[in-house]
């Protein structure tokens, strides 16, 4: 059988420290003293002591007397204070009495400034001078506008009016009244008797190409000068 050669050493170890399992803890524990018993509010947390009031404070000193003063004795006046009083009721202005208002059957009174029945604001320094943000939304809108026409000024030169010549302006009058005739020819050419809705179409269609024909043609020759858009 298989001998571990440790074994004797490990058997000192064991017997050595054997003893110190033997007890929980140290084997001689001090005991309390019955003076040292647990007291009431023993455990509460203790408040700093207080400190002494220092000069700079100290409250100030109340203006009431206190109780073992006494007052001055003796002093006497020589002002005459009915005289006094005379003189200041005669030679003062007398009070104006203030302006009030009543709205109620009962008779309850209140003051008439500050019921905004008073038009105080004509008084006022700044009355009837035009405000500063009405004179700025002016000034805005002058400007929008100014910007507006150069902008519209940019765009008409942008597209600048062409003038006709007096060749273009006959060539164009003629080719117009060249349309009048070939319309009126087939106005000419309809029938006597329109009993049928698409003669009636036909022939509205007709009269309404010859007024425009006739409307351009007057208004050809009645302006020398005639300009056109350059798209």
């Amino acid at each position: 059988r298989y001998i571990s050669t440790f074994r004797p050493s490990v058997k000192c170890e064991v017997a050595k420290n054997k003893a110190q399992w033997k007890t929980m803890g140290p084997a001689k524990v001090a005991v309390p003293s019955p003076k040292n018993f647990l007291q009431k509010h023993s455990k509460e947390p203790k408040l700093p002591a207080r400190k002494k009031e220092q000069d700079s404070k100290k409250l100030p000193a109340l203006s009431v007397p206190r109780r073992t003063d006494h007052p001055v004795m003796g002093i006497q006046s020589k002002k005459n204070f009915i005289n006094t009083n005379a003189v200041a009721a005669i030679t003062g202005l007398p009070k104006k009495p203030q302006p009030i208002y009543v709205d109620r059957r009962q008779g309850d009174k209140y003051l008439l400034e500050t019921s905004g029945l008073v038009p105080k604001y004509i008084k006022k320094k700044d009355y009837g001078v035009t405000p500063k943000y009405v004179t700025q939304r002016n000034e805005e809108m002058k400007r929008a506008q100014k910007e507006y026409e150069a902008g519209i000024l940019e765009h008409l030169k942008k597209r600048a009016m062409k003038r006709l010549s007096d060749e273009e302006r006959r060539s164009l009058l003629q080719g117009l009244k060249k349309n009048w005739e070939e319309v009126y020819r087939e106005f000419q050419g309809l029938s006597v008797e329109i009993d049928t809705i698409p003669k009636k179409i036909y022939k509205e269609k007709l009269e309404l190409q010859m007024k425009q024909l006739e409307h351009d043609i007057e208004v050809i020759e009645k302006h020398k000068v005639i300009y056109i858009a350059n798209e």
